[in-house]
C-alpha cells in the first residue's frame, strides 16, 4: 500500500514473499486506475508508462468498464452462473461476482490471481452474496490444469462457465505457447460456456504502445507482449463471437457516447463455446 508495509496489508500476520521494491502488474494497475494499494517501485514504473502512453490510465478505466459491461451480460443473456476470473487484479469497483451476482445472486466466482497482496486484499473485501459463493486460488496462469483442478471445487464443469481474461494474456509470451493454455482452459467446459478476453493492443496506437511496453519491460518483475488484432483474435478460435465481435474495448457494447469514445489500446471479445 502507498505509505504501508507488507506486514500492514496482512494485519499483523507474518510478512507476505514479495519484494516492494520491484514493480509488480497488479499494483501499477492500481496505480493507473487511481487505488492506493501501491509501492513506490510501482509508482515509478506507472509515471514511465504515462509519459510512454498518457492513456494509459483512460485505457486501464475502460478495460475495467468492459469487464462489467461482459459480466453484465454473460449473467444476464447468457445466462451464465459461474465465472472462472484469472488475473484478478487488486480489488476495485465493479468487480466480477458483484456484477454477476447484481444479475443473478446465486452465482458462483472463482478467482485466480499470483500477487500475495492480490490474495490478501479478495479474501478481505470480495464479500459473496449469501445465495452465491466466492473463492480465491494462488496459481499461475502458466498452469492451467492446475487452475482448473482446483476451481473444480466449487464450480461445476459440466455445466456452462465464463471464463475471464481480462488484460492479462500479454504476461504469456509466444514460448508459453498462450494459445494452448487458453484452449486447455476451455477444453473441460461444458458447451454454452464463454470466453471473454481482453488484450493490449500493438497496433492501436502503435508507435506508443511500443514503447510503454519498452518501459514496462525494463521496470516489472512481469514482462508483457502485446499483439495485434489477427494474433488476439486467435484466441477466440473454435468459438462464436457474439455481437459486436473483437473490437476495440470501449466499442464492445458501451451504455453510453461517452462510454464508447473512451480510449482504449486492448482488443476485447466475449465468445461462445458450441
Amino acid at each position: 500500500m502507498a505509505g504501508g508495509s507488507p506486514e500492514e496489508i496482512v494485519n499483523g500476520s507474518p510478512p507476505l514473499p514479495f519484494d516492494t521494491n520491484v514493480a509488480h502488474v497488479a499494483r501499477v494497475y492500481n496505480y493507473w486506475l487511481g487505488g492506493k494499494d501501491n509501492f513506490a517501485a510501482d509508482r515509478a514504473a506507472g509515471e514511465q508508462a504515462i509519459r510512454a502512453f498518457p492513456e494509459i490510465g483512460l485505457s486501464a478505466r475502460s478495460n475495467r468498464a468492459f469487464l462489467a459491461r461482459a459480466v453484465r451480460f454473460l449473467a444476464g443473456e447468457g445466462e451464465v452462473r459461474q465465472f472462472l476470473d484469472i488475473g484478478t487484479g487488486i480489488p476495485t469497483a465493479n468487480n466480477t461476482h458483484e456484477v454477476a451476482q447484481s444479475v443473478a445472486p446465486a452465482a458462483r466466482i472463482v478467482y485466480v490471481d499470483n500477487d500475495p497482496v492480490v490474495l490478501s486484499h479478495a479474501r478481505a473485501l470480495l464479500t459473496s452474496d449469501p445465495a452465491g459463493a466466492t473463492d480465491y486460488i494462488d496459481a499461475d496462469l502458466r498452469d492451467p490444469r492446475g487452475i482448473l483442478a482446483r476451481a473444480g471445487r466449487l464450480l461445476d464443469f459440466d455445466r456452462p462457465v465464463a471464463l475471464m481474461l481480462m488484460a492479462v494474456l500479454q504476461h504469456l509470451d509466444d514460448e508459453d505457447d498462450p494459445y494452448r493454455i487458453v484452449e486447455t482452459l476451455l477444453e473441460p467446459l461444458a458447451p454454452g460456456s464463454y470466453l471473454a478476453m481482453s488484450h493490449p493492443a500493438k497496433d492501436i496506437n502503435a508507435e506508443a504502445m511500443a514503447r510503454m511496453a519498452e518501459s514496462l519491460n525494463k521496470m516489472m518483475a512481469e514482462k508483457v507482449t502485446f499483439r495485434d488484432n489477427a494474433a488476439a483474435a486467435k484466441f477466440f478460435d473454435g468459438l462464436e463471437l457474439v455481437d459486436p465481435g473483437m473490437v476495440q474495448a470501449s466499442k464492445w457494447r458501451p451504455t453510453s457516447e461517452s462510454e464508447a469514445a473512451s480510449p482504449a489500446a486492448l482488443w476485447a471479445g466475449v465468445a461462445r463455446k458450441p
